[in-house]
């Protein structure tokens, strides 16, 4: 079973025990990803967002961390304009703990009467 969840304005294919990176969120045990986008398990494919609206993912921190060191620099030339930035991308690491879909309803017994043809 698999589902792809958005996280951090990206979206991203998980399966249960996975361990992946995502953008930094608040400090947290557990955190859940709901609505998902798609849910698939043996072959049927979830895409429904009536039903997606009802399955979650869970997910609990494992720990923070940080992205490669960009470094940016800007040059005009003959001007003597530089300028020299970095920046360094916060992340948080977590492991998918369940991949829930919404409970198939379960149906009533509809109680059958047999009116009988009745002839006149």
């Amino acid at each position: 079973m698999y589902a792809i969840i958005r996280a951090g304005g990206k979206q991203t294919k998980v399966h249960e025990g996975d361990v992946i990176s995502i953008e930094r969120i608040k400090e947290t045990d557990e955190v859940s990803f709901t609505p998902l986008l798609i849910v698939a398990d043996d072959g049927s494919i979830v895409s429904d967002p009536a039903k997606l609206k009802k399955a979650t993912v869970t997910a609990e921190v494992v720990g923070d961390s940080h992205g490669p060191k960009l470094d940016i620099f800007k040059y005009k030339n003959k001007t003597g304009y530089r300028r020299r930035m970095g920046h360094r991308q916060k992340y948080t690491t977590i492991k998918v703990l369940t991949i829930r879909t919404a409970s198939p309803k379960k149906k009533a017994a509809k109680a059958s009467t047999d009116s009988g043809d009745k002839e006149a």
